[in-house]
């Protein structure tokens, strides 16, 4: 076969000839043609090109929809769509969990590849929910507080995430965020020319000027832990501004309430506060602080104490025979005391946050485990290699160490320790096994995570102990270099990636991650409720916040379960819940069927359009991508048994029913024509293309299938249809001779009539029958009177229940879900987030009408107008009604409803050549997103004025003017009369005045009695708040008359506009009047 074109092979794996030159130049000329993606087999090599190519737009995602691998060049949506296949047994397939694993050099593009992946499997799901628009913004909201600027990557990942995303029917369920090691050293120092976390120049640059007061913030160059990167702020700030709004758009979309965001930024700027609060010394060595002010700023935001928090970073209290004893910390203790504060407070909003999300993306209603399908996908730090590499660095490359003997057991150990198995023909390739240097890291009872742990115990142990001892373990091995220096406290290890020199310094204290005594207890009694809740939280074996309370169901040795004080007081060290964390992601990735996805970085300088050859080369050694290419190419990906791939294929034989036997296998191949496969002792041995090729047989059996069930269909419909013919055929000629018969019987008795009159002139007319019709007209017989009211049984059933309509009562079942078993030692399981039922819609009018009236009333309300209700307001009108509202209306014209069938609203607006319609729902934060939209708004009122100013994403237009009530509704009807009861303006009343006051609105109002109606009123009051049950209502909603505004309630809401007014302009005056000094 002629080899195609250089540049032109979509599938290394395929070119007879490869070695390290082809690989490289196929790749060169592939990237310069704007080719970013190559297959290796079913394995994808993506090189990041630091530019937009266009090739992610919606129409590139739909032709990666179900399609087939070959038919398409290699894309990241292809990976997505190739997994999701997979998942739903698409193409003969069994359905199975994936897992795509994302690996690569830190700015390789690992993060945009993971929202990629997350945007297309959206797409493929087809859905257009609520929920997958939370999912797509979940990535966003992540990158704002765990992603910074390095030296390799503008946008870094500082932190490890797993995301699980479940499904079912194809359909997406929920999602779940495992993270791993937020490097939170990097908030108190940063690297020359590096940076700590987005969200602080996003808020520096997007606050606006009130918060920024609240929260006493001032210029970017006035915080310390902002010193190394205040160039973040001002060198692009409209950018940070915008990276804010959509920010806080995300935070509005996953569902997190007002109040939370302000305590999360409340804790946020309070780290920054925290930096600036400096430390001396007196004569005694004893730290104080000599400014408070900063103090003071700090115990506001976070709701304790300024002299506790003083206390607990200058000083130690302890207790000794009965005796307080307070030790003070020296200058460079209280330094690390504050940092220390600094660190947890944000390491335990991150978490917080990575629960609320999983919280906010729990499914809504409970699936049976069997069930349920999910795809994983693993975006975590790259390997990196800096001037100066710490703890945080060698945690990293461990992870990546990890990944790639995963890869290799996978690709590599595992597949060819089968193939000698099963007898197969194989030539063995070698590959770099890495497992001697995961010992290196992970061994017991010597390895350098465990050295580092033992040394953690000691007080007295430093960087040169701790490296000492290292050399002394570690001396001898083939990955491990100590310095030439007995007093260097550097060392060197030999990564698959490469060789990595670390410096010791601050391991010792990053592993132990202690807090100053006190301030845990400090912060547990904050009378902030967000802070309050993060630290009485507990955390899990793998470092993750834990707020239910979880116990493992394990047991110790003796039977009996620790208690959680003992389990404090074995406090897990940083390195020891990194080592945990790995196991389980292991676990996880062991479980399912992996995809592998590599990124290559073509420059060290991030510059488009530039491939380094050295540098990929590099790349593509360490990761073995040359064996993997031949190992793909002769090797067997998928190995079947026997007896499942008789089950899945026996169909090609046409045989129902066909044993699981090796004879059986080789009948089903050979019929399928593919070349190249192997049957082993109990597997049988197909290469990565084999599936696509048989697929395409199945789907000619299917196509052929089809056509002879149309021929068979159709000639036994013609037959049956002829069968049927000749039956109505017979039918009619019976019916024919039949009524023949009548009609000669009939004339012949007829005959015979006037025979026997002619003969016998003494018989009467009327003996042969009345003159006039034999019909005798008049009312139908009346209906028995049978007495159903007085039958209390039949058959021994009783009836009388009947009347109390049980049917109508909905049935509460309580929510059910299976713990997990933690193996581990420690006590604290990660928190379970089980379904949370959403209140569902009972499909009846008065549901939507009870669900207005009882928590909308604030959205509609316009003080501008005469009865307080917005001009563009309707009631529960229906879409047709709206439309002939609208049809006379110039474009633009536009009106909400309240939708009948659901708890939310209706946009309708007059277009160029009809009205359109748009579903407008309701988080669960109370604000309001148009379906199939990304923005959020916190009320109608916001929509609606967002609208004349922006498009929506499919329609080139703009709101532009109200439609009103209907001309005839001048004598005060109107649409919404049934919204508007006697209860109205008191409700409004009292809404109001809770948005005041700042407290929360619950779904339903508070069971407190409301001030009677006014005297004159007419209509009954309300039934009893029931949503379930339906009640019958004939009458004509737009004809009804609005009902009068009670005076009382009127009065109140005039007099509260004018003088919010008042009062503004009064503000507005103090606010910019000259102070007196």
């Amino acid at each position: 076969m002629e080899r195609p074109p250089p540049g032109k092979v979509e599938d290394l794996a395929t070119l007879a000839k490869l070695d390290e030159k082809v690989l490289l130049d196929e790749l060169k000329i592939r990237y310069y043609n704007n080719d970013i993606y190559t297959y290796v087999g079913d394995i994808l090599i993506a090189v990041n090109p630091f530019r937009d190519l266009g090739i992610y737009d919606d129409q590139t995602s739909n032709l990666y929809n179900l399609a087939k691998k070959t038919e398409l060049p290699p894309h990241i949506f292809a990976i997505a769509d190739s997994a999701y296949q997979c998942m739903i047994g698409h193409g003969g397939r069994t359905p199975e969990n994936q897992c795509i694993l994302i690996s690569g050099e830190s700015g390789a593009g690992k993060t945009e590849s993971t929202k990629l992946i997350i945007k297309q499997l959206v797409e493929l799901c087809h859905g257009n929910t609520q929920l997958e628009q939370q999912i797509l913004q979940v990535n966003p909201l992540l990158e704002a507080f765990g992603n910074a600027q390095t030296l390799m990557n503008d946008n870094s990942s500082r932190f490890g995430k797993y995301i699980q995303l479940q499904f079912h029917n194809g359909q997406v369920l929920g999602a779940k965020i495992s993270e791993y090691l937020l490097e939170k050293s990097r908030l108190v120092h940063q690297g020359s020319g590096e940076e700590t976390f987005h969200i602080f120049y996003y808020m520096m640059a997007g606050l606006p000027k009130s918060k920024q007061e609240q929260f006493c913030l001032t210029a970017a160059d006035k915080y310390r832990y902002l010193a190394c990167g205040t160039a973040g702020v001002s060198k692009d700030k409209e950018s940070s501004k915008k990276k804010y709004d959509e920010l806080l758009n995300a935070l509005d979309l996953v569902g997190f309430t007002d109040e939370e965001q302000y305590d999360m930024f409340t804790m946020v700027t309070s780290v920054l506060h925290l930096g600036n609060i400096t430390f001396e010394e007196d004569d005694k060595d004893a730290s104080y602080i000599p400014e408070m002010a900063p103090v003071d700023v700090v115990a506001k935001l976070l709701g304790v104490d300024s002299q506790d928090l003083a206390g607990t970073m200058t000083s130690i209290v302890t207790h000794t025979r009965g005796e307080q004893v307070t030790r003070h910390y020296t200058k460079q203790q209280a330094e690390e005391a504050r940092d220390a504060v600094a660190k947890i407070l944000y390491g335990r909003l991150f978490g917080w946050i990575v629960n609320k999300v999983n919280q906010l993306l729990a499914p809504t209603h409970i699936v049976p485990h069997s069930e349920q399908r999910e795809i994983g996908i693993l975006d975590i730090f790259g390997f990196e290699h800096f001037e100066k590499n710490s703890f945080e660095q060698a945690c990293i490359n461990l992870a990546n160490e990890q990944l790639q003997y995963f890869f290799n057991h996978h690709v590599f150990k595992q597949e060819q320790e089968e193939y000698s198995r099963e007898g197969i023909d194989w030539k063995e390739i070698k590959f770099v096994d890495n497992q001697p240097l995961l010992d290196l890291f992970l061994g017991r009872p010597l390895g350098i995570l465990t050295v580092l742990d033992e040394e953690s115990k000691f007080p007295r142990a430093t960087e040169k102990t701790l490296v000492a001892k290292f050399n002394e373990k570690f001396g001898k091995v083939a990955y491990y270099k100590p310095a030439q220096s007995s007093k260097d406290s550097r060392f060197t290890i030999l990564h698959y990636a490469g060789q990595v020199t670390y410096s010791g310094e601050g391991w010792l204290e990053k592993n132990r991650d202690t807090l100053p005594p006190g301030v845990m207890e400090m912060l547990q009694s904050s009378n902030n409720a967000l802070v309050k809740s993060i630290f009485k939280a507990q955390v899990t074996r793998t470092g993750s916040l834990a707020f239910q309370g979880r116990q493992s169901t394990r047991k110790t040795r003796k039977g009996h379960r620790p208690s959680l004080e003992a389990a404090r007081k074995r406090k897990l060290t940083v390195g020891g819940q990194f080592k945990n964390s790995l196991q389980v992601l292991m676990e996880r990735m062991t479980s399912a069927t992996p995809i592998f996805i590599r990124c290559l970085k073509p420059n060290h300088v991030k510059a488009p359009g530039s491939f380094d050859m050295k540098y990929i080369q590099q790349q593509l050694l360490y990761t073995g991508m040359l064996e993997t290419t031949k190992i793909r190419r002769e090797g067997f990906a998928v190995r079947p048994s026997f007896e499942d791939f008789v089950n899945k294929y026996k169909v090609i034989l046409c045989k129902p029913t066909l044993a699981g036997t090796r004879d059986n296998c080789i009948k089903i191949l050979k019929a399928t024509g593919i070349k190249g496969w192997q049957v082993g002792k109990t597997k049988v041995f197909l290469k990565y293309y084999h599936i696509d090729e048989i697929a395409d047989v199945l789907e000619t059996m299917g196509k052929s299938a089809i056509t002879l069930q149309r021929i068979a269909r159709g000639f036994l419909g013609r037959r049956q249809a002829a069968r049927r013919k000749e039956v109505a055929r017979q039918q009619a000629q019976k019916v024919a001779e039949l009524l023949s018969q009548i009609d000669g019987l009939s004339m012949k008795l007829i005959s015979q009539q006037q025979t026997v009159l002619q003969n016998d002139k003494n018989i009467p007319q009327s003996f042969f029958g009345r003159p006039d019709s034999v019909l005798i007209e008049g009312p139908p017989p009346p209906v028995p009177d049978f007495p159903y009211r007085d039958l209390s049984s039949i058959g021994g059933v009783s009836l009388t229940s009947s009347d109390k309509r049980d049917y109508l009562q909905p049935k509460t079942f309580a929510d059910s879900a299976t713990q997990a078993s933690d193996s581990e030692e420690d006590e604290i399981s990660d928190d379970e987030f089980i379904p949370v039922p959403s209140t569902q819609h009972p499909g009846h009018k008065m549901a939507s009408v009870r669900w207005f009236q009882e928590t909308q009333a604030t959205q509609i309300y316009d003080p501008s107008q005469q009865n307080f209700i917005a001009e563009w307001f309707h009631g529960v009108i229906s879409r047709r009604q709206s439309e002939m509202l609208l049809k006379e209306k110039p474009t633009g014209t536009f009106l909400i409803r309240v939708s009948e069938s659901r708890f939310g609203y209706t946009l309708s607006f007059r277009a160029e050549q009809r009205v359109r319609h748009y579903m407008i729902d309701q988080l669960r934060n109370k604000k309001f997103i148009i379906v199939g939209e990304s923005k959020v708004h916190k009320t109608l009122k916001d929509l609606i004025e967002y609208l004349k100013d922006n498009k929506l994403s499919n329609w080139d237009g703009y709101l532009v003017e109200p439609c009103g009530q209907k001309s005839n509704y001048e004598s005060g009807e109107c649409d919404y009369g049934e919204l508007v009861n006697e209860r109205f303006y008191f409700t409004l009343e009292e809404q109001i005045k809770r948005q005041k006051t700042g407290k929360q609105r619950a779904m339903r109002e508070s069971s407190r009695p409301l001030p009677p109606p006014p005297e004159n009123w007419q209509t009954p009051p309300l039934p009893d708040r029931n949503y379930s049950l339906a009640k019958d209502m004939e009458r004509d909603v737009s004809k009804r008359p609005l009902p009068p505004r009670p005076a009382e309630a009127y009065q109140r809401l005039l007099h509260n506009q004018t003088g919010r007014r008042s009062a503004f302009k009064e503000a507005q005056h103090n606010v910019y009047a000259p102070k007196k000094k």
